[in-house]
């Protein structure tokens, strides 16, 4: 697998849990929104998180902005970020985003192995995500040291 286009996948995938970090703690300008993070999605952007619901790009950039400032405890470790198929200008990546203090999930401190498709430009542009979480066992033990 080519280096730089891993280095690249794992780059995008924390600067935009990053973001998130951030924007709940109300350490960004609430105008950054559509530059951190709306600007990043496909226009048929879907989020599928560990619930089922199905979200839209429109539907989560409203949670999230609505989320402004909220949760300045939230933190978020990113794992095993892993390129699963190269199909063109598409990529299949998987990872596990593990949070703490998530006070919109239960547990609060949990892990997650999301699923993600981007397509390949100038940078990568996401266009799905489903989450799925981990195993009761894993999400316990932790490490949660983040």
């Amino acid at each position: 697998m080519n280096r730089e286009l891993e280095q690249a996948v794992r780059n995008e995938v924390e600067r935009l849990h990053d973001f998130f970090v951030s924007w709940f703690a109300g350490e960004l300008p609430e105008t950054s929104l559509d530059a951190g993070f709306v600007d990043h999605l496909g226009p048929d952007f879907v989020l599928i998180p560990p619930g089922g619901i199905v979200l839209s790009r429109d539907d989560i950039a409203e949670a999230i902005r609505q989320s402004y400032a909220s949760n300045p405890d939230f933190r978020i470790a990113i794992r095993e970020v892993r390129i699963r198929q190269v199909l063109d200008d598409y990529l299949v990546v998987t990872y596990e985003e593990w949070q703490r203090n998530a006070l919109q999930s239960s547990p609060a401190d949990n892990g997650r192995l999301a699923t993600a498709l981007f397509r390949r430009g100038p940078s990568l542009e996401w266009l799905h995500v489903h989450e799925t979480w981990l195993p009761e066992a894993v999400m316990t033990a932790g490490p949660y040291d983040f």
